[in-house]
């Protein structure tokens, strides 16, 4: 199985024909100059967009991303006539894809006194949903890529998406670690959503202890060899909502499947440093976080 890694969070996976798009701003890694014109030029932060409504408004409550289970379907761009109309792949996605809860941090509009502790293990999803706490500082994830067919597919770009950014709600900050410190292996792509047009950009990563070195589109994935890309998104001063398009071809097909989360954009806000907080266990409560 290859492993490459790229900044950012996914869910829900639908799919569409190879279109261009009037984001925000948007980007992706290495794109074909035919790639390029169909995507369009970048607008500017804060400038109007032809996207559909239920992904150009930002969600009306905090709500966080966090994926768990995913569906894919495409209307492939120049797909033969009689040929499926599904992607020749599918797509699953391991939410809080962190090597450790040190770093992990999320965003949450209530004082210390009324958050429940940081729950154990695997559980962090369901602690951030109820609180409708959103991801702070960076939103990490994990694409494993398959394909369905006999055929190869090769995977050409990942694209991101800006549906619109504004300045970050000054929040209350709370991290999964109990005073950890310490800066986490950078994934193996990074991305930057405070960029005028934001792009998956290789950086070297880590498997287990081993470091690796990066990697860069195109990809080739089958049955029996799939791809994983690890996906690490930042902000330093935004509340961003954004979502990824995977631009894929298989024989005489081709179309870009979206990823988001389940139906509407992911959401990263920026880590409000000044007001950031650890659970002390041996107190029981939540004190302000000095690292």
């Amino acid at each position: 199985m290859a492993t490459a890694a790229v900044a950012g969070i996914a869910a829900a996976v639908s799919a569409m024909g190879d279109t261009g798009h009037g984001d925000t701003r948007h980007g992706a890694v290495q794109p074909s100059s035919r790639e390029r014109a169909a995507a369009g030029p970048a607008l500017p932060s804060g400038g109007s967009s032809p996207t559909p409504a239920a992904d150009s408004a930002p969600p009306s409550s905090p709500g966080p991303s966090s994926p768990s289970a995913t569906s894919a379907s495409t209307s492939p761009g120049t797909a033969k006539e009689g040929a499926s109309s599904t992607a020749p792949f599918t797509v699953n996605v391991l939410p809080d894809n962190w090597d450790s809860p040190c770093g992990q941090w999320f965003a949450l509009d209530k004082a210390p006194g009324t958050v429940p502790p940081p729950p154990a293990g695997q559980a962090t999803e369901g602690w951030a949903r109820a609180l409708n706490a959103v991801p702070a500082g960076h939103l990490r994830m994990q694409l494993t890529v398959q394909g369905t067919e006999g055929k190869a597919t090769v995977l050409h770009a990942l694209y991101v998406h800006v549906v619109s950014g504004r300045k970050a709600p000054g929040w209350n900050a709370y991290t999964m670690g109990a005073g950890c410190g310490g800066a986490l292996v950078p994934a193996s792509f990074a991305v930057d959503l405070d960029s005028a047009s934001p792009r998956v950009r290789p950086v070297p990563g880590k498997e287990g202890e081993r470091p690796t070195t990066s990697t860069d589109f195109p990809y080739k994935v089958s049955a029996t060899d799939p791809q994983v890309l690890n996906i690490d998104a930042a902000t330093l001063g935004q509340d961003v909502s954004w979502y990824l398009e995977l631009a894929w071809s298989s024989g005489d097909r081709k179309g870009t499947t979206r990823i988001d989360d389940h139906g509407r954009p992911f959401r990263t806000v920026a880590l409000n440093t000044g007001h950031g907080y650890w659970y002390n266990e041996n107190n029981n409560a939540w004190l302000p976080y000095t690292g």
